[in-house]
């Protein structure tokens, strides 16, 4: 495996930001993931959609080392995060990421909410991260909410706080894990809205979701996986209107009805 390493290490060009290369995660006997490979280039979006336990949310994990591969490698801006001596802090800091549930203080205002982690890792004074802080409230249209608390905003609300959260923390990746399922219906839109004018301007993402719309609108590619491993990958139109694999047209037929 070390040999298969040392090959994809010298293959990494400037231009892959995240290399994903033949990553198993077994959970007791559990297969999560199963030999996936994912390359994603700088400012691409790839959307990973399949039927739920299909390994989608645990390739995620892994990406941002909250999940340890048991074989495999990840690498992020060409740092192999599998090494000895790899200071996994320093490159989760350049990763963020959105997770179904929105992990807000409820203590803290949403503003200090923004700035805790550019405070602690970026070692950012009160003023610059405060300043920082509203510049990403302002992109994600809430601005007017910084002294609020979160138990005083709508779920969509809350959800653009934890994307501001990250954004403020000017990573090289955003990740997002489901950003919307735990949203009432009329409140995903302003979410997506957000999500779709980052991959507009340029932002690397990898985004777990199945909001087939978005994945229409916002996706270079999107990837099909179905019991822990990738079935097939395609541009959205692609994928939607030619699907190449009976599994995909199942999952197409089943999610696109709805």
């Amino acid at each position: 495996m070390k040999e298969g390493y040392e090959e994809m290490q010298n293959n990494i060009g400037s231009n892959q930001m995240i290399v994903i290369d033949d990553l198993y995660k077994y959970f007791d006997q559990i297969k999560a993931v199963n030999g996936v490979n994912i390359q994603v280039k700088r400012g691409e979006v790839v959307v990973i959609v399949g039927p739920s336990g299909s390994g989608k949310s645990t390739v995620l994990r892994c990406i941002n080392h909250l999940e340890v591969p048991t074989q495999g490698a990840v690498y992020i801006d060409g740092v192999h995060l599998e090494e000895k001596g790899t200071d996994i802090n320093a490159v989760r800091a350049e990763v963020g990421m959105v997770f179904q549930q929105f992990n807000l203080f409820p203590h803290l205002t949403v503003l200090e909410n923004v700035t805790i982690a550019q405070k602690l890792v970026r070692k950012r004074d009160k003023a610059e991260a405060e300043r920082i802080g509203m510049e990403q409230l302002a992109r994600v249209g809430i601005p007017e909410k910084a002294n609020a608390y979160p138990r005083q905003l709508s779920g969509g609300q809350q959800q653009r706080v934890a994307i501001a959260r990250a954004l403020a923390m000017n990573p090289k990746v955003m990740l997002f894990d489901e950003p919307t399922s735990a949203l009432d219906p009329e409140m995903i839109k302003e979410v997506l809205d957000v999500m779709l004018d980052l991959a507009k301007v340029g932002m690397t993402m990898v985004v777990v979701t199945h909001e087939m719309g978005f994945a229409r609108s916002a996706a270079d590619r999107v990837v099909f996986m179905d019991e822990g491993q990738i079935i097939e990958v395609a541009s959205p139109e692609d994928l939607y209107n030619n699907p190449q694999h009976d599994r995909t047209k199942l999952f197409l037929s089943k999610i696109l009805s709805h």
